[in-house]
């Protein structure tokens, strides 16, 4: 880069990166004003901690994307030949990213721009002098970067799910041994690989196992943590809120002033059912809020609140109906559920995919066997009907014809032919139901996740469903909101459900 005629303790200053972030960068406030970026509490926490992959959970407006920005700008600038991507969920959130980079350079002192001058400058790139440069997009393939930031991945995933999934297999990629990857977001939903990555790097967190250098560090900055969070004047704390609060220090250790609380309490009004999400005080927090554009999220959320999601294991003696979904090379989906005093209770869940129906039959009868359970109707949706090439007659069958010849006998639910009425049926019955979460767990995550498609183009959700993991899982179970008849005598019912065996 060249020597500038420069005095030592100017040169022993520029040499300390701290030292730097706090002094050489100006940025615009969140009111707009111009002013020295200087690392705030959470900034300055991430910097002693990085590792080389880095993922972020974090409370809104707490600093990090201008944190990583200004990192990247002082990495180029300090380094020669560096390479530094930088993702947003849409190219004008990414040249945003960009804009905020070259504000940064603009302020720098004099001196140090002189010796290191802009070379290319246009909305997708700065290139610089020294080789160094900084490139954003909705995902990056070309090249290899030292410095990689991923700005609200969680929203991405959601929204966004063909992005994200060009994210991890192309930007992820683009990464060379032990540099620095910064993927930060506040959280969305129980899915997608922001979900699957933080829990992965909780679980190293938790384990004490030291990090390897493919290994994501762990970091949660929740809202409790940042100062500004605070207000003078007292808020009505409710009682809901008061025993927040206290389990906030019972269960976790976690203790808040009075000024803490009544922000809370006021953002709380604000935010409504976004609060733990937007502002979680604990990791596990983060993820309970209704993923944005899903169809049963909060009904989820409300069943939880009710204590309906637990423990509600099967119980002998009562017969256990199954609700099905097939995937036509698909993913197929059972839903196990029993009629208790009115109340239905899901007590098992299973899926799988590419498999014959013998595979499926074979895991009921294991898990029949286990309880001495007896079954009681088998349900379908209309494709049971359907007439598929079997492997060893050659003859083409109906789904529930090769079924009855196994032992299952199928009762055909006729789909309503208007998907949103479905749904509709899916969120009356939700109230009535109760999940065993251990043995329904994967099925209770693609109900909070089935969601709305997102229009790209608009910017808004669609009215109608999105075919992706969640599909199926949620379609068995509209099979049970379709067409489950209760018997008029359940008494009755339970002594004489017919044992397939």
């Amino acid at each position: 880069m060249g020597a500038p005629a420069l005095s030592k303790e100017m040169v022993d200053q520029w040499a300390d990166r701290r030292w730097r972030l706090n002094n050489l960068y100006y940025i615009q406030d969140k009111r707009g004003n111009v002013v020295l970026f200087q690392l705030n509490d959470a900034q300055s926490k991430l910097l002693d901690e990085l590792h080389f992959l880095n993922i972020i959970l974090k409370a809104r407006q707490m600093g990090f994307s201008t944190f990583i920005l200004i990192l990247a700008l002082d990495c180029c600038i300090f380094n020669d030949h560096f390479a530094a991507g930088l993702v947003a969920d849409t190219i004008d959130n990414a040249k945003g990213l960009l804009k905020r980079i070259k504000f940064a350079y603009e302020r720098m002192p004099s001196p140090i721009k002189a010796v290191v001058p802009i070379k290319t400058d246009n909305a997708y790139e700065i290139e610089f002098l020294n080789g160094s440069g900084v490139e954003v997009g909705v995902s990056l393939r070309s090249g290899t970067k030292n410095l990689v930031h991923i700005s609200e991945y969680g929203k991405i995933c959601a929204k966004h799910p063909d992005k994200a999934k060009e994210i991890k297999s192309g930007t992820l990629n683009t990464i060379a041994s032990q540099q620095l990857v910064f993927i930060e977001s506040t959280a969305e939903g129980r899915s997608g690989d922001f979900y699957d990555k933080t829990n992965q790097s909780r679980a190293i967190a938790d384990s004490g196992r030291e990090l390897g250098e493919l290994d994501y560090r762990f970091h949660f900055f929740p809202w409790w943590q940042d100062q500004s969070y605070r207000v003078a004047s007292p808020h009505l704390i409710t009682e809901e809120d008061a025993k927040y609060f206290a389990s906030l220090a019972s269960e976790h250790g976690i203790i808040i002033d009075d000024q803490q609380k009544w922000w809370y309490a006021a953002k709380k009004v604000e935010q409504g059912d976004d609060m733990w999400k937007e502002y979680p005080s604990t990791p596990d927090e983060a993820f309970k809020a209704a993923k944005e554009g899903a169809y049963f999220g909060k009904d989820i959320r409300n069943l939880r609140q009710l204590g309906k999601i637990g423990v509600f294991p099967f119980v002998p003696g009562i017969a256990v109906n199954t609700f099905w979904d097939f995937g036509l090379g698909d993913t197929q989906t059972i839903w196990l559920h029993q009629l208790i005093a009115g109340e239905h209770r899901f007590v098992g869940y299973f899926e799988d995919s590419g498999m014959g129906l013998g595979h499926y039959f074979g895991w009921l009868d294991k898990w029949a066997a286990q309880r001495n359970a007896r079954w009681g109707v088998h349900y379908a949706p209309h494709d049971v009907d359907h007439r598929r090439q079997t492997a060893t007659s050659g003859k083409a069958e109906t789904i529930k014809t090769m079924s009855a010849s196994l032992g299952y006998l199928f009762t055909t639910v006729e789909r309503n032919p208007d998907k949103i009425n479905s749904i509709q049926g899916v969120r009356q019955k939700l109230p009535a139901c109760c999940f065993d979460e251990a043995a329904c767990s994967a099925g209770i995550v693609h109900l909070e996740s089935y969601s709305r498609d997102w229009d790209e183009k608009l910017g808004v959700w669609r009215n109608h469903p999105r075919h992706d993991e969640h599909s199926h899982g949620a379609d068995g179970f509209m099979t049970f909101s379709d067409g489950f008849k209760p018997p008029a005598n359940t008494g009755d019912w339970n002594f004489k459900a017919r044992k397939v065996v």
